[in-house]
C-alpha cells in the first residue's frame, strides 16, 4: 500500500464525486496471437483473457478497492466474464484464477459451458461475502461489434471500485499485427489515463512474450 499512499490525496479528491469513474476506449495494437493459438489448439478468447488477467495481476493501481471505509489492495482475484447462454441471454462464468495457461483454459472452458447451459443467471456473486466481492474484475467481450465506446451499468457510482474491461471485434493486419477495440473503466482515485496506457503496453508485451515461447 506504500504506492497508494503517494496518491491518497487524489483518491480523497475523486471519492467526493458523484461519479468518480474514468472511461477510456482505444484501439489496442498487439501481435496477432491466432496462429499461435491454432498451432496449440487454444481458443483465442481464453488465451487473450489469460493475458489480460495475468497483466492486471502485476499492476497495483487496478487492484485497489474500497472496503470498510478505507482502501485495500487485493492479493488474489476470480477469473470471470460474460457468456451468452442457450437462450441468447446474458450469463456469467466464474472460476478460480490460475497462472498456468493450460489449467486456466481448462477451467475457463468448463465455466463457460456451465454458464451456457444454465437458463438461470448464475455466478452473480450472491454467494460471496462483502470482502470476497472485491476479488474481481468485470470483463465482457462483444466479438460481433467494432466497439467504439461502452457504458457499464453501475449500481452506485460513488462505490464503483472494481475495474471493468470490454473488447470487441478485432481487425487483422498484413504485418502480423492485430487491432482490438478495447475499453477500460476504473475509479479515478486509483487509475489515471497513464495507468490505462501502462496496462495496454504491458498487455501487448505479455501477448508478444507468450507467443514467442
Amino acid at each position: 500500500m506504500q504506492n497508494f499512499e503517494k496518491r491518497r490525496d487524489r483518491f480523497n479528491a475523486f471519492k467526493q464525486f458523484e461519479n468518480p469513474l474514468i472511461n477510456v476506449s482505444f484501439d489496442l495494437e498487439l501481435r496477432d496471437f491466432r496462429p499461435y493459438c491454432a498451432e496449440r489448439q487454444l481458443p483465442p478468447f481464453h488465451f487473450f483473457l489469460y493475458c489480460v488477467l495475468s497483466t492486471l495481476n502485476g499492476l497495483d493501481n487496478f487492484k485497489y478497492r474500497i472496503y470498510g471505509g478505507d482502501v485495500i489492495k487485493i492479493d488474489e482475484f476470480y477469473a470471470s466474464y460474460t457468456v451468452i447462454n442457450q437462450d441468447h441471454n446474458l450469463n456469467f462464468a466464474r472460476f478460480d484464477m490460475t497462472f498456468g495457461l493450460d489449467e486456466f483454459v481448462a477451467r475457463s472452458l468448463l465455466a463457460k459451458r456451465e454458464a451456457e447451459r444454465s437458463s438461470l443467471m448464475i455466478n452473480t456473486a450472491a454467494d460471496l461475502t462483502e470482502r470476497e466481492l472485491k476479488n474481481n474484475f468485470y470483463i465482457t467481450c462483444m466479438p460481433w461489434l467494432r466497439l467504439s465506446a461502452i457504458e457499464h451499468p453501475i449500481f452506485r457510482h460513488a462505490l464503483a471500485d472494481i475495474p471493468s474491461f470490454a473488447w470487441g471485434k478485432y481487425r487483422a493486419e498484413e504485418s502480423g499485427q492485430m487491432t482490438i477495440p478495447f475499453a477500460v473503466q476504473a475509479h479515478h482515485g486509483f487509475v489515471d489515463g497513464y495507468h490505462i496506457h501502462q496496462f495496454a503496453e504491458a498487455l501487448a508485451a505479455k501477448v508478444a512474450a507468450m507467443i514467442s515461447i
